[in-house]
């Protein structure tokens, strides 16, 4: 078998890695908002197969079982499980973290370590080039900080709820994560106020208006179905604070947006600095970042007084994938890892 395709199906993204011998000849992501309607996810998943050759090996990880739409994360893995097993012929291998690769009915049962798996198979591929750093894969609704030691994930967490309480996962992204989440008042025009608990603006419009958002982060419809224009994002912030864009010019709204992003560094950075104290990561260790707001990654090693490295110097990549690779980190690295999986199954 030449080609193995990953997958990362995610609860608003579904992104696949297509490898043949080792290199990643073609990288996607598709929106599928599961949260709204399951037949999403199968839309998407039929747009996807037509990129995949039709004896390939498929790798699968997942965090769309997490959903909202699925009554818990069993029926949600037991969902995802079904549509893989349909659309690689029952051939599919499951990323079950420590438990490592598992066929359609063990990945079943044990969803626990089916759930959310994702990040594991990132930071594991990262640890056979990296062995000691942080890994840190800021995506659109999530960020994961990964510690790795001696060449293995020095994670205390597995599931969402233990990483969670362990720092190692904060629910903040650089598209979905609403305003009011990092940020209970903001300066404007100088004085300090408080902001709206409304969804009027998310974090893609003040990374938009930073001029640092990659043009292809955001696929979804913004708060108020409009444009995402730098004005329109400014439009946007300007609400909440209650306030209209005609009240400040782009370069007030800029600062603004320079505030949110601080406060959103500001969190990232805290729970880096005590995952650094806690497994005494070396101090020439570096962050290695991933996701498509690898960005912050940037930043917070800057802040850190880290080197950066970036998750697509671990990949051979073809031309003009590099970037998408990084940003599809789980799905290239659920694919590489089972590479060896079909190989021995041959």
């Amino acid at each position: 078998m030449t080609t193995v395709v990953g997958w990362d199906l995610g609860g608003a993204n579904l992104k696949l890695a297509r490898i043949e011998k080792g290199r990643a000849v073609h990288v996607a992501q598709i929106p599928c908002p599961i949260r709204q309607d399951v037949s999403k996810f199968d839309a998407a998943l039929e747009e996807a197969l037509r990129l995949c050759p039709p004896q390939a090996g498929h790798a699968v990880t997942m965090t769309g079982e997490l959903s909202d739409v699925f009554s818990d994360r069993a029926e949600g893995v037991a969902y995802l499980v079904d549509m893989m097993r349909t659309a690689s012929g029952g051939d599919a291998l499951f990323y079950g973290g420590r438990a490592g690769f598992l066929d359609c009915i063990r990945a079943v049962e044990r969803s626990p370590e089916v759930a959310s798996a994702n990040w594991h198979a990132s930071a594991a591929l990262t640890a056979q080039v990296f062995p000691d750093g942080l890994f840190v894969d800021v995506g659109t609704t999530t960020t994961d900080l990964i510690p790795l030691k001696a060449g293995t994930v020095a994670a205390r967490g597995f599931t969402d709820g233990e990483r969670l309480a362990e720092s190692e996962l904060i629910y903040t992204g650089v598209v979905r994560t609403p305003v009011m989440a990092v940020a209970r008042t903001a300066p404007f025009k100088g004085r300090m106020q408080r902001i709206a608990a409304e969804r009027f603006a998310t974090m893609a419009d003040v990374w938009r208006l930073l001029g640092e958002l990659p043009l292809d982060a955001d696929p979804y419809p913004a708060p108020d179905l409009k444009g995402k224009s730098t004005q329109e994002s400014a439009a946007r912030l300007a609400r909440m604070l209650g306030r209209d864009a005609s009240e400040g010019g782009l370069l007030a709204f800029a600062d603004l947006a320079r505030h949110f992003a601080e406060c959103q560094l500001a969190e990232i950075e805290a729970a880096a600095l005590e995952l650094a104290a806690r497994e005494e990561i070396e101090a020439d260790a570096p962050v290695i970042g991933a996701g498509c707001g690898r960005f912050i990654a940037r930043h917070l090693a800057r802040r850190l007084g880290r080197s950066y490295r970036d998750f697509a110097e671990l990949i051979d990549c073809a031309p003009g994938m590099d970037a998408m690779a990084a940003s599809c980190a789980p799905a290239v690295a659920v694919a590489l890892l089972a590479e060896r999986e079909f190989r021995l199954s041959a």
